[in-house]
């Protein structure tokens, strides 16, 4: 997101109110979670109620903006942590520890980006969270899909097999991560060994890409 990016004196009037009330919004969720009212972000934000649908238009807006937003940190941390100076089975755990510690750390949040409130399946306006989730996967899923293929030599068929990865990876992080977040089975090193263990098979034996930033 282009505000996310840009320093406060840089912001206008508008893109500031707006970054406020995403900030009161994310105090909210950080509170109840899945079960974040527009009226709870609005009495947050000190404001009524109809000049939050001005900036956002309803509850799907505003969550779309909180959706980027964590998503954006949460893809460049990802990336960081694959850039790492470290051999390829230490970037694959820490990239796996990464996810896990941010939905570990926001769990209010990572519950209002990927569930619905627990007592329905819809909020207010209609608003079904479930059914808004999938393009983050989507997303994440891409993103991590175009890393592998900037990295990995996978031979014939290789963009296919990079995106059949990405969102391989991502599909197995968010099922063991909601598990595990909800269950607590195990501490989260185990969990990373072991998801990376799972992964590792065919990803050991690809080299890298000749001249690439390597995985």
């Amino acid at each position: 997101m282009d505000i996310a990016h840009r320093t406060t004196d840089q912001q206008t009037p508008a893109e500031q109110r707006r970054r406020e009330l995403l900030e009161a919004a994310d105090r909210v969720v950080l509170r109840d979670g899945p079960k974040a009212s527009m009226n709870a972000i609005a009495a947050e934000a000190g404001i009524t109620k109809p000049i939050l649908y001005r900036h956002f238009g309803d509850k799907g807006g505003l969550y779309r903006a909180l959706a980027t937003r964590h998503t954006d940190a949460l893809l460049a941390a990802l990336r960081a942590a694959l850039d790492a100076p470290s051999d390829r089975r230490r970037r694959v755990e820490s990239t796996l520890d990464t996810y896990l510690a941010s939905i570990e750390a926001l769990p209010q949040v990572y519950r209002f980006l990927m569930h619905p409130a627990e007592e329905s399946h819809q909020t207010e306006q209609g608003f079904d969270v479930g059914r808004h989730s999938a393009p983050l996967l989507r997303r994440m899923g891409e993103e991590l899909g175009q890393v592998i293929a900037e990295r990995v030599d996978l031979g014939p068929g290789a963009d296919a097999q990079a995106r059949i990865w990405g969102h391989g990876i991502v599909g197995m992080m968010h099922a063991a991560g909601d598990w595990w977040l909800g269950e607590r089975p195990c501490s989260r090193a185990d969990l990373v060994r072991s998801l990376a263990d799972l992964l590792w098979g065919r990803l050991a034996q690809a080299p890298d890409l000749p001249g690439g930033p390597g995985f």
